[in-house]
């Protein structure tokens, strides 16, 4: 089959409406998963037990199960329970969660990092717990974190063509239905490829210069 570049130019409105979705639900579920996995790493340090280990199978859970799984249950399962979603809303919480979990190992690396003299100091200086997380702890433990986060935000973008199974219209989505109303693959799953290898080295290069600008951890 030859490579047909009338067909790509018609297509490619299509596949940019694709490429919109993907990068919402990657920044929204991104927004989600930062704030989620805070809470996860906030909440199993908490010392009553009742509050710990609850948060902390709840985060073994997700992240031993896979995304897909996961998806399938918060968009088909949930509505036998009252709990309807749109497809993107719904896609965009199991990005969050999964991801949240994973994020919250590198806020706790994080705050493990911060020398034990800072929480002394306010400590001495009569900071509540709520000023010393404020003001003391999280300004110095997150900076670090960047990169790492940064490096799951990536794979989030890399894993959003999964939403196409509860029917969100992100770009793999779009690309398939092209395809099957064309019966031409070659040219939209090439685009597919090109668009994420386009917006994954640019993610990249972010990456790279949060790596010089903050230092770099492992996540």
């Amino acid at each position: 089959m030859e490579w047909d570049w009338n067909f790509v130019w018609e297509i490619l409105p299509t596949l940019i409406e694709g490429v919109k979705i993907t990068i919402l639900a990657t920044i929204l579920g991104s927004a989600l998963a930062a704030a989620v996995g805070l809470a996860i790493a906030l909440l199993r340090r908490s010392p009553n037990r009742l509050i710990s280990r609850p948060v902390g199978f709840f985060a073994e859970f997700i992240r031993g199960t896979p995304l897909l799984v996961q998806l399938y249950f918060i968009f088909y399962v949930l509505p036998d329970f009252g709990i309807l979603l749109p497809p993107l809303v719904a896609g965009v919480i199991g990005l969050g969660l999964h991801y949240g979990t994973y994020a919250a190992e590198v806020y706790r690396a994080g705050i493990d990092n911060v020398p034990r003299g800072q929480w002394e100091a306010a400590k001495a200086c009569n900071l509540t717990g709520r000023q010393t997380w404020t003001h003391i702890i999280l300004p110095q433990a997150i900076p670090p974190m960047i990169p790492a986060l940064a490096n799951y935000f990536i794979a989030m973008f890399k894993e959003t063509p999964l939403l196409s199974a509860i029917t969100v219209l992100e770009l793999m989505n779009q690309a398939k239905s092209v395809a099957n109303s064309y019966y031409r693959y070659i040219e939209p799953m090439t685009l597919v490829g090109v668009f994420f290898l386009v917006i994954s080295l640019f993610s990249v290069i972010l990456l790279r210069w949060l790596e010089r600008r903050y230092g770099r951890i492992e996540g």
